[in-house]
């Protein structure tokens, strides 16, 4: 008998056809003894769809986070109830529940939520009746019942998060890829299916823009010990193991994945003196707006001046409000123009393997060199290195890096 949590996402649930091909998939690789847990996102391009629609209401639907939430949430709820009917249509017991039934506690942060905790009381009384328990992901609720969702992805993360509270022996992630690759294989012509990737690595990997885990996620299987296999919703061959070690030998590699991520923007606050203090009163004005901040560059204009320029990276979703954060507080910074640059992208190598492997770093600049490729900003960590470009290079950016660590053969 085992307890399992498999999460389909939005593709795999499109239509109401794939919606009973999900059912009939589930029910014929079901051991009479396994219980099963679902979660689920929107069908299809519902939440995008969503959003058009709050556009069409509001100039700057955003603005209304909550409002958001309550009407993103419903995407999810479509789902659920349309599989647990074809799982009953089919002769077997299911019950579709929403986040905040299945006890999923959210901070107040409106469109990109944080768990606080989980309650799965309900979920183990459903188990208990022999239901298959199919469950809304990507939302929850804050301490006065609001509707909180939790940001692109985050149907991962809430399966991760049930998996771990109710003890399941295994997450499964279902999606339109066969696993995790060494680069994004519609870009990358000469990317690598892995076996396995350890928390860590796909932790910085899915950071830094691969699109198939949300970070949130990675976190949550590594704190709960639960090993997370990635695969595909359309084959039944296995995909990629995401666990805190190796358990298999791989022909190793230096670097594990190059990633990149077009969603970023670059902020640049012109001008402000270079004296203590100046940084700490801009990140903390964005903090308090819930706006992460991820690259940061200080460059300092000339010794005599004294003045400085402030360079950094955000979601594209949030750069409009992270402007208008910083421009609430340049006269107090005494920042001459604050600029947004929406036309780049970040570009990243990830692998524990570069840890005492010096010439790394020379290597992926070489490769950016040989293409004519810019390198605005530099940010490093132990394990990844990742550069911010013009936005249409990416392509070409992705496939002489990947040449570069991957030769082919």
């Amino acid at each position: 008998m085992a307890l399992i949590v498999k999460k389909f996402g939005g593709s795999s649930v499109a239509t109401p056809e794939k919606i009973k091909n999900v059912a009939k998939r589930i029910l014929s690789e079901k051991a009479p003894d396994d219980r099963i847990v679902m979660v689920v996102s929107a069908m299809g391009d519902t939440t995008d769809d969503l959003i058009a629609l709050a556009g069409e209401v509001a100039p700057s639907p955003y603005q209304y986070a909550r409002e958001m939430d309550m009407l993103m949430t419903t995407g999810e709820q479509v789902s659920i109830a349309l599989l647990a009917m074809a799982f009953r249509s089919m002769g077997h017991p299911a019950v579709s529940l929403t986040g905040a039934m299945a006890g999923m506690k959210t901070d107040s942060a409106h469109t990109k939520g944080r768990i606080l905790g989980l309650h799965p009381e309900r979920v183990h009384e459903e188990l208990d009746k022999g239901n298959i328990v199919v469950i809304a992901g990507f939302q929850g609720t804050d301490e006065k019942g609001n509707p909180v969702t939790l940001g692109r992805g985050g149907s991962d993360t809430s399966a991760v998060a049930i998996a771990g509270a109710i003890g399941a022996d295994a997450c499964e992630i279902y999606t339109d890829v066969d696993g995790i690759y060494s680069a994004d294989p519609r870009i990358a012509k000469g990317a690598r299916r892995m076996r396995e990737i350890t928390y860590n690595e796909m932790l910085e990997m899915a950071r830094l823009g691969a699109g198939v885990m949300q970070p949130r996620s990675v976190e949550m299987g590594q704190l709960y010990g639960i090993p997370i296999h990635v695969r595909s919703t359309f084959t039944s061959e296995p995909g990629t193991i995401i666990r805190e070690e190796y358990t298999v030998e791989e022909k190793s590699f230096i670097i594990r994945g190059v990633t990149h991520d077009e969603h970023v923007s670059k902020i640049t606050v012109l001008g402000v003196s270079n004296v203590p203090g100046v940084a700490h009163k801009i990140f903390s004005a964005l903090a308090e707006a819930n706006i992460d901040v991820d690259m940061i560059v200080q460059s300092i204009r000339s010794a005599e001046s004294n003045m400085t320029d402030m360079v950094f990276t955000v979601a594209t979703i949030d750069a409009e409000e992270a402007r208008q954060v910083v421009e609430g507080i340049s006269a107090e910074i005494k920042a001459s123009a604050v600029a947004i640059d929406n036309d780049v992208a970040k570009i990243s190598i990830v692998g524990a393997g570069m840890l005492g492997n010096p010439g790394i770093a020379s290597r992926m600049f070489g490769a950016l060199s040989r293409a004519d490729i810019n390198i605005e900003i530099i940010s490093t960590s132990e394990i990844s290195i990742s550069c911010l470009i013009k936005g249409g290079s990416v392509k070409d950016a992705v496939n002489r890096i990947h040449d570069e660590f991957f030769p082919e053969g």
